[in-house]
């Protein structure tokens, strides 16, 4: 582990700082982080600008292996989010516990390679795939934890309840015969992970959303993690035909619906929430619960375009998540943030918010993920900040983006003058885990990768 990083240049709260001395405590958590200092003897130099890494907030490892895999579209019928859903049970019914496991290790050096060092797995795939439960129903969570170790990323495990197919469907389908976990199940999982005093693993709490579990069993989960201090995600306001299938059942939208109960605190964070109405998101603001948006997935699935702008005006915290991993690149998810509001407003730099001191997109995006992801991992601090675990990115000043920008427009470049390219070296809790772009196990992890693949697309 190291003991003292020194940077030439690192991002810091506020902006860019000059030769930055970091000291890593015997815990894996920055200890001290002093700018303007020179190298001390023995500390190693980082071999580029320093940039806090991010966390993945909302992730399905399995999915990794569907990936470019749902892009055609058969006869005259429209492809949307419901038909890609139809085949991706294709996949979710048929993995293997070892299969999961090569898909995982790859994913996670992926998304090591993408910025991230923290990953968020929003876990619904629990029982064998005949619909029994394992011996140990945590065989599947431990294979992605499994898998995260391998690889040297952090894992926050979010065991899923799961238990009917619809608003008005009261039990699962046969092809979501995998799913099934009641309240009492994901509360039980979550303990047993906390528990277990792994490395890098930690867990919370997931509903996959209002209309695979009942009211009275997310009330049930509610007063079972009273004292509960992890975070808690769910899918929600995703798509427009869940809005409307929610106020058939309820008479009221999905988030509107959770303010509603008393549901939402700063554990809470709402994935997509892609149609909120204003008066939901000051709900949301009011609460201090997040957001965590997927650029990437909700544009390849046709979810629509959360507001942005509205989420950052309000002050709600906005993490990013790599969710069905049709992208695996921090970069590409931030920049796509700010894209996609480009395209639907017809104007630039959305983000940004030099009222308050942030003309800066990059900036402002890089910021609030930081922040936000924190708590949706259950960190108590994220970055290159005191007390926050020592992980870090290190550009690689030789990407043709970055040659001869100035150096106060280096991460607007980073953001916005891709393509991106693969951070140099990658730091998770003092240990570097990708060193001149390799990681150590890359080679191995991607045979076992091609292996499973083959056997999920063979039929073998």
């Amino acid at each position: 582990m190291l003991s003292q990083l020194w940077a030439p240049r690192a991002w810091l709260p506020g902006g860019w700082r000059e030769r930055v001395l970091l000291e890593v405590g015997r815990d894996g958590r920055w200890l001290a982080i002093t700018p303007d200092r020179d190298a001390p003897p023995g500390a190693e130099i980082a071999a580029g600008p320093l940039l806090p890494a991010l966390v993945d907030a909302h992730s399905h490892a399995f999915q990794r292996a569907f990936a470019g895999l749902a892009e055609t579209r058969e006869g005259a019928t429209e492809d949307d989010f419901w038909s890609w859903r139809e085949r991706m049970y294709g996949v979710a019914s048929r993995i293997t516990a070892g299969q999961l496991c090569a898909v995982a290790a790859q994913l996670y050096v992926e998304l090591l390679r993408g910025g991230y060092t923290q990953v968020c797995e929003f876990h619904y795939l629990q029982r064998d795939p005949e619909g029994q439960p394992y011996a140990d129903p945590l065989t599947l969570g431990w294979a992605l934890a499994d898998a995260a170790a391998e690889a040297g990323i952090g894992l926050t495990l979010l065991p899923a309840l799961y238990e009917r197919a619809g608003f008005t469907l009261p039990a699962l389908r046969e092809e979501q015969r995998r799913f099934a976990l009641d309240a009492q199940g994901a509360w039980e999982a979550a303990r047993r992970v906390r528990e277990a005093g792994r490395p890098l693993l930690s867990a919370g709490l997931a509903i996959h959303s209002l209309r695979a579990a009942a009211p009275v069993s997310i009330l049930a989960l509610r007063d079972l993690s009273e004292d509960f201090e992890g975070p808690i995600h769910i899918h929600v306001a995703e798509q427009s035909a869940e809005v409307e299938q929610c106020l058939g059942a309820t008479g009221e939208r999905p988030i509107q619906w959770l303010y509603g109960q008393g549901l939402l605190d700063p554990r809470w964070h709402l994935v997509h929430a892609t149609h909120a109405t204003r008066k939901e998101i000051a709900a949301v603001d009011a609460s201090e619960a997040g957001v965590v948006l997927c650029p990437s997935t909700e544009a390849n699935l046709g979810d629509g375009l959360a507001d942005l702008p509205g989420w950052l005006a309000a002050g709600v915290g906005v993490s990013i998540g790599s969710d069905s991993q049709v992208s695996r690149d921090a970069v590409e998810e931030l920049r796509w943030l700010e894209y996609g509001q480009r395209l639907h407003l017809r104007r630039r730099n959305l983000a940004a918010a030099p009222g308050t001191g942030q003309p800066s997109t990059a900036a402002r995006l890089l910021d609030v993920a930081v922040h936000a992801g924190a708590r949706a991992a259950g960190e108590p601090a994220w970055g290159l900040v005191e007390g926050a675990r020592a992980d870090a990115l290190v550009a690689d000043a030789g990407a043709g983006g970055l040659l001869g920008v100035p150096a106060e427009r280096l991460l607007d470049a980073l953001l916005f003058a891709g393509p991106t390219r693969p951070w140099r070296d990658v730091l998770v809790a003092g240990r570097w885990v990708i060193r001149e772009g390799r990681h150590p196990e890359a080679e191995a992890i991607a045979q076992r990768f091609s292996a499973a693949m083959l056997a999920l697309w063979s039929g073998g």
